[in-house]
């Protein structure tokens, strides 16, 4: 059967390493190395501990699936989830523009999970890994716009991309992978009302795709069957969940186009839809020596969906909370430059920043509405205290392709996000890094922090 979802399925089950280009190898590495600074970045964050102490209560007391901030064994399922939910917390986790999708919180934990418990190779894995992004993106890219209004992408396009990594892992043919992709868009689940109230939800979201995703593979290993047109068919999640589907999106420029190197690291520790913002006040304020004293009003010249994402964060009651909040971000970065982990945590509720904050309004704007979701643009007009009008821009974000992070950056952040949680010392992922940047030469996959 020739359809799209048989088309994606086949691709991601007949993926080898050496189809891969060596730029996208490399790119894989440098997303691997960012998200497990942000797995590491989740230890102690309340919601992953309740997950992770539901994943260790439910699961086997050893395992061959690392539960990394836990540093023990569980099973593959639990042991993704308990990843999955820490990898998401921070807010530093990478992004992909189009599909507004953050392919690596729902990938990466599931991959490691099967690759540790089957003895996979660093080349397997990151294979498996390129096969998850490239489906995870294309499914996001199909459920368009619409779908974001209402639905987590990543919560749900992540469960197929789960389910197409661990499915490669476990050599799946075209058509066992089609039936895990039927499962895994049955299962495929994430809502943004938790936003309204600061609920924990977007924890759960990952944690659910990344374990949903893999029992699906698991599961078509086992002769298990799933939808044949999850995606396009007339009950599928086209039909269930977007207005404007187009399936051509699903299919395009596979093994010419590799979506996973257009993945867009995070600077802020904030929702990516803040990030252009930020960085056009940023440059409005360096340009012109501003002060936050300085800035009457702020207006941000934003896409509709950062005001459906954003928009409902009146007036933020936690840090995750805060961290969707555009006059929090811009308050936060109008005083210190950057709106990092430390500062959320220090100043999100301070005067200063209350005071900012509430200068801060968005403004829906042609230009960047008709650009998103394939480029994310920052304009801000400033309005000072002594009358002048100022504006600012920016057309690639910090962290986008086109002003991406060094792999010298991308470690500094790597330590710094260890730092901030305390859960690891810096010679352990000093040892961590040295690891992950020679995976591709690995043997097998062993565990990644603690003992091997």
């Amino acid at each position: 059967m020739t359809t799209p979802s048989a088309t994606l399925a086949q691709f991601a089950a007949q993926l080898r390493f050496d189809d891969i280009p060596p730029p996208v190898v490399g790119k894989t590495e440098d997303l691997l190395v960012d998200w497990f600074g942000s797995v590491v970045a989740g230890h102690g964050a309340r919601p992953v501990e309740a997950i992770t102490r539901f994943a260790l209560a439910t699961g086997p007391e050893h395992g061959p699936s690392e539960v990394i901030n836990a540093r023990r064994g569980s099973s593959p399922y639990l042991a993704a989830m308990a990843n999955a939910a820490a990898s998401h917390v921070a807010e530093q986790d990478d992004v992909h523009n189009g599909s507004v999708f953050h392919p690596a919180t729902v990938v990466f934990p599931a991959a490691l999970a099967v690759a540790q418990q089957i003895g996979a190779s660093g080349r397997d894995l990151l294979a498996a890994s390129v096969a998850g992004y490239e489906v995870g993106i294309r499914v996001g890219e199909y459920l368009g716009r619409p779908h974001y209004r209402i639905f987590h992408t990543t919560g749900t396009a992540g469960t197929l991309a789960a389910a197409a990594a661990v499915g490669h892992l476990l050599r799946l043919d075209a058509t066992q992978m089609r039936h895990a992709l039927g499962s895994a868009g049955t299962t495929a689940a994430g809502l943004w009302e938790f936003l309204r109230t600061a609920a924990d939800s977007k924890q759960l979201h990952t944690a659910h795709a990344a374990s949903a995703g893999l029992m699906a593979a698991q599961l078509a290993r086992d002769g298990f069957t799933g939808g044949a047109q999850v995606l396009e068919g007339p009950q599928g999640m086209g039909a269930g969940m977007s207005v404007d589907a187009n399936p051509a999106r699903l299919t395009e420029g596979l093994g010419s186009r590799w979506a996973t190197a257009e993945t867009s690291f995070k600077y802020h520790a904030s929702c990516r839809h803040t990030h252009p913002a930020a960085d056009a006040l940023l440059q409005v304020m360096q340009t012109h020596g501003l002060q936050p004293q300085d800035l009457a009003e702020v207006v941000t010249l934003v896409h509709q969906g950062a005001i459906d994402v954003l928009g409902p964060v009146v007036n933020p009651a936690t840090v995750h909370q805060s961290k969707f909040s555009m006059g929090t971000v811009l308050a936060l970065v109008a005083q210190f430059g950057h709106a990092g982990l430390s500062e959320f945590d220090a100043h999100f509720q301070s005067p200063l920043t209350q005071a900012v904050r509430d200068k801060v309004r968005m403004q829906l704007d042609t230009e960047v509405d008709a650009a998103y979701p394939q480029r994310w643009i920052g304009k801000v007009v400033v309005r000072t205290t002594d009358g002048r009008t100022l504006h600012g821009r920016v057309d690639e974000p910090k962290g986008d392709p086109g002003n991406t992070l060094s792999r010298d950056e991308l470690n500094a952040k790597a330590l710094r996000l260890a730092r901030y949680s305390g859960g690891a010392s810096e010679a352990e992922m000093l040892g961590v890094l040295e690891r992950l940047w020679a995976i591709a030469d690995a043997p097998r996959i062993g565990r990644l922090l603690g003992a091997a």
